[in-house]
């Protein structure tokens, strides 16, 4: 393996900066079209793009993942990423893009601890203090919501619930996945999932509602759209060049550049995207949620 820091360094940044803008694009679309429209078309532009850039050199090892002994395994890895995007979306819809990219950060902490109980992984005490050092965030992040727990609208609480299943459902996918990888790699994986949720959500989807749009926000679209393969393909590039201890480092800081991205675009627009009630509690937060994820992530390696 070639190993460069900076190309490590520069696909790792892609990465983040396109998870942490992905939230505040899907908010704008949302405002114009239904949460199984908008991931159906995330679905079937990923499938199409896939299928042209790489299709051809997938198609053995689908066909081998469809098959026993595997095929339970792959329907538990697609089944749960198509739950994931849908729950996501649903969680997002409700809730504000910094709480859905704070909350959602539960998930690698879940695939972390589902790799523990499942596969006997080893689990070190600075692991266990990140584990701690993220929970505190969270409750940090969302102090002003627990506070008026008794009078917080139904709709944000659905909007929560659903971000936790998304959690769920995304470290159901990687702990099947972490078994798939031994047989194919992730861009198969991905690609039979990209066309599973084409078709699945084909029947409850209303194409036709990509008339709405006016130019940005077709703009907007084809960038959610797309912001899988890019994300994930700049993911795989960067465990490519740089050690994983490093980029899984680098990862947790994306809910900042959520952070960061929605202050921006109220500045531009001020309102336009529904925003948190962050003050100084929150911000701390968000860097407790950053750090405790980090230590998580990099485990016996400090």
């Amino acid at each position: 393996m070639r190993t460069d820091w900076r190309l490590g360094l520069g696909f790792s940044l892609v990465t983040v900066i396109m998870w942490g803008a992905l939230p505040i694009g899907l908010k704008v679309v949302l405002g114009e079209m239904d949460t199984i429209t908008v991931t159906w078309y995330r679905f079937a532009i990923s499938a199409l793009i896939a299928t042209v850039w790489y299709g051809h050199r997938s198609v053995d090892a689908v066909k081998r993942i469809l098959k026993r002994p595997l095929w339970p395994l792959t329907l538990l890895a697609v089944a749960g990423l198509l739950a994931n995007y849908i729950f996501y979306l649903i969680g997002l819809d409700h809730t504000t893009a910094e709480a859905a990219q704070i909350l959602i950060q539960v998930a690698p902490l879940m695939l972390l601890l589902g790799s523990v109980w499942l596969f006997k992984e080893p689990f070190s005490r600075p692991q266990w203090l990140g584990v701690i050092v993220f929970s505190l965030g969270l409750l940090l992040f969302f102090h002003h919501r627990l506070l008026g727990l008794a009078t917080l609208d139904d709709g944000y609480l659905l909007g929560l619930f659903m971000l936790l299943l998304a959690a769920t459902t995304w470290a159901v996918y990687g702990l099947a996945q972490k078994q798939l990888l031994r047989h194919i790699g992730a861009q198969d994986l991905l690609l039979l999932i990209y066309i599973a949720g084409a078709i699945c959500f084909l029947p409850a989807a209303s194409p036709g509602q990509v008339e709405r749009l006016d130019g940005p926000g077709l703009g907007v679209l084809a960038f959610v759209a797309i912001n899988t393969i890019i994300a994930y393909g700049s993911f795989g590039k960067a465990m490519t060049y740089w050690d994983a201890s490093r980029v899984s480092a680098i990862l947790p800081i994306t809910p900042l550049l959520t952070l960061l991205f929605v202050y921006l675009s109220n500045i531009l627009q001020p309102g336009y995207i529904q925003t948190e009630p962050l003050d100084w509690l929150n911000w701390l937060g968000a860097l407790l949620v950053v750090t405790g994820s980090a230590l998580a992530a990099l485990g016996g390696r400090l």
